[in-house]
């Protein structure tokens, strides 16, 4: 826990990132101010044409400070559902005391004198998008060049943290456009076609419990199950027999991560052989173990979890981005196909949450686990 909190206070001293990217190259970043001007313009004047564009920018995507602040009111007319054009962007601006630092009325009214059509609003949002993203990676690019000079800095952190804000540009900036159901039919008959062909009706990662498979027919590669009960009911207790079951699986054995936020590696394993060797876990934890005892433990657990293909990492105070991050690792070298997590409260989400309280911070890693 110290150790923890020094690594934060840590973190907070370094010095504020230098924008290195612009810097070594010298030049001016890439940016599409006339088709920023073009895009607020064609919303203001065209009904409906916001929803094309809220889908793909965030203010942030805008280069120009005044273009964000435009932006960001219209999504203030958008969210008290008034209409947006001219005259109510003015009037958002005055509201939000930003009408002069745009550039007053003049400005507004000059972006709508600049529209020709409003016809290629998603390909120029589209263009604007991709400024911003290269915009990013130069930044991102920056603050690894600067961090990869500090000798205090530790490689490792260094490349989670750089796996995380890659991450956070996809998670936040690019999005999944609509499946058209001939599509999603032809991968849903090849599905069902190999569950047809399939000696077995288990059709993803087995749980140990006849019952619970008979429902889920196996976790699938795309769920994201919550084990929620009260405390101290025996949710790590399940959640070790869901990985010890999915890796000594006599057919279908699976490589499972589990990542303890809570219990150190050796108690879990501690836990495994308990339920493996069918010896009380207080007298593995005491070594209080009979001759016979000792027998039975290497016999039944220790020869046999020796080869099953269970990662822990029992590393503190992870947030998404970290977890990602290992989780990535863990596919690519030991194919893994099953990760558990004990227990999602400990985690920490990413970025400024000082204005989000605990329960929205817990639904937003929820949803970045399932992404």
């Amino acid at each position: 826990m110290e150790l923890t909190n020094f690594n934060k206070d840590k973190k907070l001293r370094r010095k504020a990132p230098v924008d290195l990217g612009n810097m070594m190259f010298g030049k001016v970043p890439p940016q599409a101010k006339d088709l920023e001007e073009a895009v607020l313009g064609a919303i203001m004047l065209e009904k409906g044409a916001f929803d094309t564009v809220v889908e793909i920018l965030k203010p942030e995507c805008f280069y120009v400070d005044a273009n964000q602040r435009i932006y960001r009111a219209m999504q203030g007319l958008a969210t008290k559902n008034l209409p947006i054009d001219l005259l109510t962007v003015v009037e958002e601006l005055k509201y939000r005391e930003e009408l002069d630092i745009v550039g007053g009325p003049f400005y507004v009214t000059k972006l709508t004198n600049s529209v020709v059509s409003s016809a290629n609003i998603e390909a120029h949002s589209r263009i604007i998008l991709q400024k911003f993203i290269q915009r990013e990676l130069i930044r991102i690019s920056g603050e690894i060049i600067g961090d990869a000079y500090e000798d205090s800095t530790d490689v490792f952190d260094m490349l989670d943290e750089a796996e995380g804000k890659l991450f956070e540009i996809t998670n936040n900036h690019l999005r999944k456009n609509f499946d058209t159901i001939d599509t999603v039919l032809v991968k849903t008959i090849q599905r069902i076609e190999d569950m047809r062909n399939r000696q077995e009706d288990i059709t993803g990662v087995p749980s140990g419990f006849a019952s619970l498979d008979r429902i889920t027919y196996g976790w699938q590669s795309t769920d994201l199950i919550v084990l929620a009960a009260r405390p101290s009911v025996g949710k790590t207790a399940f959640a070790l027999n869901l990985a010890r079951s999915a890796a000594l699986h006599a057919t279908k054995p699976t490589a499972v991560g589990f990542f303890s936020l809570e219990m150190s590696s050796s108690q879990l394993v501690q836990r495994i052989l308990s339920a493996e060797s069918e010896i009380r876990l207080e007298k593995i934890a005491r070594g209080k173990l009979e001759e016979h005892e000792m027998t039975q433990l290497y016999k039944n657990g220790i020869e046999k979890l020796s080869k099953a293909p269970i990662f822990i990492d029992d590393t503190a105070a992870l947030n998404i981005f970290e977890l990602r991050a290992k989780c990535r690792r863990l596919k690519n070298k030991h194919n893994v196909g099953l990760i558990i997590i004990d227990y999602l409260q400990l985690m920490s989400g990413a970025g400024d949450n000082r204005n989000v309280n605990r329960e929205q911070e817990i639904s937003r890693i929820s949803r970045d686990l399932k992404s």
